[in-house]
């Protein structure tokens, strides 16, 4: 039977990221700050952005209990406030070794009712918001110390993604840029990888309707959902020096969902075609 209570468990040497400096967006709840109590747990230094710096002084003292941590706001979809993060983060550590570009949002809709503002702040947020972090972070910090470890997490859209067609778009684009950046980068030894959960019981999956998240468990082949503490374990691995000769990596975090069932209902026929 499993015990995905022990799952939960940090699997990692307490000195595995030792000297470490991670900067995770989104960073304040959910898997953010999961990976980043497991960064610190592994003897990392952690900085958290976020949109809303009313959630920092929970996440800080949750953080700060565990080692060095730091936080500073950032819309991630405004290049000058990229740029003002990643400045603030190198002032006070003078490098950073890890990036972990986790913040992101959509909401679920049919595309026909996406509509185009909806769409560009899907856009904005998931796809051009990690772009500006990314190369924001490589060009200040890790190109110039030709070392570093890129960690996107994007969503399971290997059979398409129903009903969120502008994250899905979105996502997609990460991934192919995280496989872009691995060989671009790999001459400065900067690894460029990718997460891609399935179905997570976290504080954003909370806000789905429940029959959205019913559907999806349905169709999950491990029939449950995951631990924001596995998806942490997921992205520390990529992040940590265990995965050095790893780039341009999606890692699958699904139970197995992107190969098995449907993940949109479509009515039969009914103009005789259908046989």
């Amino acid at each position: 039977m499993l015990d995905v209570e022990r799952a939960k468990k940090n699997p990692f040497a307490a000195d595995l990221m030792k000297d470490q400096v991670a900067l995770i967006t989104g960073g304040a709840s959910g898997i953010g700050l999961t990976t980043a109590v497991e960064i610190l747990q592994c003897g990392g230094k952690v900085a958290i952005c976020g949109r809303k710096p009313e959630r920092f002084a929970a996440a800080l003292e949750t953080l700060s209990a565990l080692g060095e941590a730091f936080a500073h706001p950032c819309d991630i979809r405004e290049p000058a406030q990229v740029e003002a993060l990643v400045g603030a983060v190198m002032e006070r550590y003078g490098r950073i070794d890890v990036l972990v570009n986790n913040a992101g949002g959509q909401f679920p809709s049919p595309a026909a009712g996406i509509s185009p503002k909806g769409w560009d702040a899907v856009i904005r947020n998931n796809l051009n918001g990690t772009f500006y972090m990314t190369r924001e972070v490589a060009t200040r910090a890790m190109l110039p110390a030709k070392s570093g470890a890129i960690v996107n997490v994007i969503a399971n859209i290997a059979r398409g993604f129903p009903g969120m067609a502008h994250t899905g778009a979105a996502r997609a684009g990460v991934e192919n840029l995280t496989k872009t950046l691995a060989v671009e980068w790999a001459q400065f030894d900067v690894r460029v990888n990718a997460v891609a959960p399935g179905l997570i019981r976290s504080s954003g999956t909370e806000q789905y309707p429940p029959e959205l998240t019913r559907m999806s468990l349905e169709r999950t082949p491990q029939k449950r959902a995951a631990t924001v503490e596995e998806t942490a374990h997921a992205i520390v691995y990529l992040a940590s020096p265990a995965a050095l000769f790893i780039t341009g990596a999606t890692l699958q975090l699904d139970g197995g969902a992107c190969l098995w069932g449907e993940s949109w209902m479509i009515p039969d026929r009914d103009d005789g075609l259908g046989w």
